[in-house]
């Protein structure tokens, strides 16, 4: 299937929100971890999504370029070409980027998919995140009501974080307080502001305990009741019947959380979980164990030659994408995403 159009994409959302599941957002930063996320979301019969962070697209442009535009966009380009050759659906995604990124990343990608629409075709990205938990709701709310009305037009879905994500992803780095709890007067004021999707669709990141980074399952306090308030508190400002669900809701620092917390999170309209820690560690743990094994073939020991087969970064790459798929796959079952792609 091609990257999904901002029609499919938005099918995508409103399947997985009426049907309780959710869709694991991957993080890319190559080729070989973009590969692998096509193959994790093809071996579980899942659409999906891909996402780019400001570092990860600094990184794909390379060492000597490092510029975001250019590497979100390369990545962008390659999944176009590459993910036709797969049965899923997949949209791309750009993930945190703070306020102080926002001219060299969004917005020069926005106007990118701008100038592809007016001129008939399809955005490059079908959605695009502000985080604004580092600046004062009411500035958050504001840039966001901006950045909604750029993406309408371009037909993207924006991103926006309400409430503050522990931990550290990119260079973020965020205390652990209470500030992780998304109030029910946060969810209120983001309906006042940007409204309920009248001016342009867009996926809310509430905060619920959630924490970046490496834990141990049960470490990470979350409390899914939180979202599930907001959804009531503006479902009632709404004027719309109880158990309403307004808000498409995003999962950012899932790792270590229970899946019975994973579980209950979805019901309230969770339809995005971001996946990161996991799938870097599952893409580096074969490649670490092929070196260890072949020691003395990757390295050119007491002036030995080595082995081309093993220093050969096929040899390994090719082990790496096949467990980090794996990894992928995995959390499709527990997002209960497997089987429900849209062409299936």
């Amino acid at each position: 299937m091609p990257i999904a159009t901002p029609e499919v994409y938005a099918e995508m959302l409103d399947r997985a929100k009426a049907n309780e599941f959710a869709y694991p957002a991957i993080n890319v930063t190559s080729s070989e971890t973009l590969n692998a996320a096509l193959r994790g979301f093809a071996e579980a019969e899942s659409d999906g999504i891909i996402q780019i962070s400001t570092g990860g697209a600094e990184f794909a442009s390379g060492t000597k370029v490092k510029d975001m535009v250019t590497g979100a966009v390369a990545l962008a380009e390659f999944a176009h070409v590459v993910a036709a050759k797969y049965p899923v659906n997949i949209a791309l995604h750009t993930d945190h980027c703070p306020k102080d990124k926002l001219d060299g990343y969004v917005r020069p990608l926005i106007a990118i998919s701008q100038e592809r629409v007016d001129k008939g075709g399809n955005p490059l990205f079908q959605s695009h995140m502000w985080d604004g938990s580092a600046v004062p709701l009411e500035e958050n709310l504001q840039i966001a009501s901006e950045l909604l009305d750029l993406s309408a037009k371009a037909k993207i879905v924006l991103e926006i974080e309400v409430g503050v994500v522990g931990g550290e992803e990119d260079g973020v780095d965020n205390e652990i307080n209470d500030k992780l709890y998304t109030t029910p007067e946060d969810y209120l004021k983001t309906i006042e502001a940007i409204g309920a999707g009248e001016k342009g669709r867009y996926l809310l990141a509430a905060t619920f305990g959630n924490v970046h980074g490496v834990y141990k399952p049960g470490n990470v306090k979350l409390r899914p009741e939180i979202l599930k308030q907001g959804q009531d508190v503006a479902a009632e400002k709404l004027g719309l019947p109880a158990g309403s669900k307004p808000f498409d809701l995003v999962f950012h620092g899932g790792s270590g959380s229970l899946l019975e917390e994973i579980h209950e999170a979805v019901s309230y309209g969770v339809i995005k979980m971001n996946i990161d820690t996991d799938t870097q560690y599952a893409f580096t743990r074969p490649i670490a164990a092929h070196m260890f094994a072949n020691y003395d073939g990757v390295l050119k020991i007491d002036g030995e030659v080595g082995n081309k087969k093993t220093y050969d970064p096929r040899s390994y790459l090719k082990a790496a994408e096949t467990a980090m798929g794996a990894r992928i796959a995995q959390a499709c079952e527990h997002l209960k995403s497997s089987g429900r792609m849209i062409a299936g």
